[in-house]
């Protein structure tokens, strides 16, 4: 009963926001696309790539800052019903050419899974909604959603401390269908990297299991870890 619920929400909320004119998801003013000139100018889209030698993912690139109206803007899309959000974020992607340039030398796109409990209760994943738009804009990459799974439904990251973050995600994942990921340049997509603890887990398991090379795509990164 409460997956049906937070089914008719996600499919409720996706409607009406196809019906009614659009309002910028920062100021409130009505306008034609997500957000504002306005209030876009005042965004700082960094588009950082940084490269690794000690993790299990090759490099990271992400957008933001994880701090003042992007951090409002990702948790009222993670735990606020908000899901339409997905279209700002990947909007962010897709029109930046040289985060483009990099996708499309990649052969598919992995969204950090989320234990199906929380999928029921949130009504989707937060990072395959963005993988989805993305792999539909760009054809030159892949989703894949059925190989890396999230077996345990754990307490959420952002309750702990680094230390227990890195604990928490032991043992928690699990592949299957490991020849969709065999030989393949992989990029992992994930909201926000913290720690680093999630998107380290997944890695090393997908290089484990044949994983050719692996970018780390966050919409934002916290600045302070």
């Amino acid at each position: 009963m409460e997956t049906f619920k937070n089914a008719l929400i996600f499919l409720f909320n996706n409607i009406i926001n196809e019906l009614y004119p659009k309002q910028c998801i920062i100021c409130g003013k009505l306008y034609s696309d997500e957000i504002c000139n306005k209030c876009y100018k005042t965004l700082e889209i960094l588009a950082k790539t940084q490269k690794y030698e000690n993790k299990s993912f090759n490099e990271h690139t992400y957008i933001f800052k994880y701090e003042g109206k992007i951090r409002n803007l990702i948790i009222d899309y993670k735990f606020n019903d908000k899901a339409y959000l997905s279209n700002f974020f990947t909007k962010i992607i897709i029109k930046n050419e040289k985060i483009c340039r990099k996708i499309k030398s990649y052969d598919i796109i992995i969204p950090v899974p989320i234990h199906k409990k929380r999928k029921n209760e949130r009504g989707y994943n937060q990072s395959e909604l963005i993988a989805k738009k993305i792999t539909k804009n760009i054809n030159e990459i892949k989703l894949v959603t059925n190989s890396l799974i999230k077996e345990k439904n754990t307490v959420a990251q952002s309750t702990l401390t680094k230390a227990q973050r890195k604990q928490n995600v032991k043992q928690v994942y699990k592949l299957i269908n490991k020849e969709k990921i065999q030989n393949k340049k992989i990029i992992l997509l994930d909201d926000i990297y913290t720690t680093g603890a999630t998107a380290e887990e997944c890695s090393r398991i997908l290089k484990q299991n044949g994983a050719k090379e692996i970018l780390l795509l966050t919409i934002a990164k916290d600045e302070i870890n």
